[in-house]
């Protein structure tokens, strides 16, 4: 019973419809891309009924109904599924039926180093990257996201503290001072992209930088005298 796809549009299948992948799915049918949401539970699977594409109760470690549903066809699959095992067979199955895009949610990073050897084209981790932005959020109240890049090395988009008003990118000078690369300025819903080492910084703009952390940090933290 492979779901029915109109070739004009990009497909995905979300395979585990907690939080975390209920959300993924209904995300991407808001966009307007063609959504299969697979689960275990009859529940959760009614839930999205109606909402996305096609919902279908299905188990994900069964390679026979994996393979029924056709998501070798689709653009990517994001395996969302909350237990270990069964995370790992779903994406071991995902990999051997020919899906050439797995995005698998991983718990610990052990589970993640897993998936990555079984197949996971990108691992991600929902739970510790939200708590990462809590935390941050926390203790840098400007902070509006944040998105690690790599280990050591993040995006972050902050509000402009007031020591910045009324300076250029080529006063503040904090690539040359800090590694700090300014990405993109966001004003009254409009964006800067690549903006210039004259573009004036207004109150109200919010940065967009890319850097190391410890750096990252120094920018976000208000109390630093920038003067």
């Amino acid at each position: 019973m492979a779901i029915r796809r109109r070739k004009s549009s990009k497909q995905f299948a979300v395979i585990g419809l907690g939080r975390f992948g209920s959300s993924v799915a209904c995300n991407l049918s808001k966009m307007g891309y063609e959504v299969l949401a697979v689960d275990v539970k009859e529940e959760s699977v009614q839930e999205l009924a109606g909402v996305v594409t096609q919902a279908v109760q299905a188990d994900a470690t069964d390679e026979a109904a994996m393979r029924a549903l056709g998501i070798r066809n689709f653009d990517a699959s994001v395996i969302a599924i909350g237990d270990l095992q069964a995370s790992i067979l779903a994406t071991v199955i995902a990999k051997e039926l020919g899906v050439s895009n797995i995005i698998a949610k991983a718990t610990s990073d052990l589970h993640g180093k897993v998936l990555n050897k079984v197949g996971a084209t990108r691992v991600v981790y929902p739970e510790r990257d939200m708590g990462t932005r809590v935390a941050r959020n926390l203790v840098y109240g400007n902070v509006v996201e944040y998105l690690e890049l790599a280990p050591g090395y993040s995006i972050v988009e902050a509000r402009i503290q007031e020591a910045f008003v009324g300076k250029t990118l080529r006063q503040l000078d904090l690539r040359a001072k800090y590694g700090i690369t300014i990405v993109a300025i966001k004003r009254h819903g409009e964006i800067v992209v690549v903006p210039g080492p004259d573009d004036l910084l207004m109150e109200g703009d919010t940065l967009v930088s890319i850097g190391k952390d410890e750096v990252l940090d120094h920018l976000e933290d208000t109390t630093n005298d920038w003067s």
